[in-house]
């Protein structure tokens, strides 16, 4: 990847020199690198809100309610978790930060729920079926209201930033039916 990134650099600076250009891709190059670090303190923004109403709706119990809320779900589609195991609460912390479309915040309770699936995995070198399945759905990442996206239009100025909900909703469940269909299938032909 740095050989690419290198290769581009360089192609892009060889090209600016020849065609006189060198003051506005010099121009361009800090005018990126200043949008970068303002998206990037943004999306942590967006983040650290997620992850401090993660730890209140945990310190407040919440959490438990909204995994008996999820949990029949939760169960259903994944039928060797014990019904009380901290991977159902993980699961489903997950779950609410990808339909609330905080993809970044939903990296680390993805990780944390992964970590629980695999203390139930007996055989530590292979991917379960629940875990396989965790991966799915959480790659997929439904979206019922995109906040990340809508944040990052708003900032730049998009006249109607809210007009990505529907097409997202339709595309993450799609991709999710599909992607779930897909392993399921699977599955069964490589059992």
């Amino acid at each position: 990847m740095n050989t690419i990134w290198f290769f581009l650099i360089t192609v892009s600076v060889i090209f600016s020199v020849i065609n006189g250009k060198l003051d506005e891709f010099t121009k361009s190059i800090f005018d990126g690198a200043k949008s970068a670090v303002e998206v990037s303190l943004f999306l942590l923004g967006i983040v650290a809100l997620w992850l401090g109403i993660t730890k209140i709706i945990e310190d407040s119990g919440l959490i438990h309610r909204l995994s008996s809320l999820f949990r029949p779900f939760i169960s259903r589609l994944f039928k060797n978790i014990p019904k009380d195991h901290p991977a159902v609460t993980s699961i489903t912390l997950n779950f609410l930060a990808n339909l609330f479309g905080l993809g970044n915040a939903a990296t680390p309770l993805g990780i944390k729920a992964m970590q629980d699936l695999q203390s139930l995995n007996k055989d530590t070198e292979t991917a379960t079926h629940e875990m396989m399945l965790f991966i799915v759905i959480n790659t997929a990442s439904i979206q019922l209201i995109p906040f990340t996206v809508i944040g990052i239009l708003a900032e730049f100025g998009s006249k109607n930033p809210s007009g990505v909900v529907l097409p997202t909703i339709l595309a993450t469940i799609l991709s999710a039916v599909f992607a779930v269909g897909t392993l399921f299938t699977c599955r069964k032909i490589f059992k």
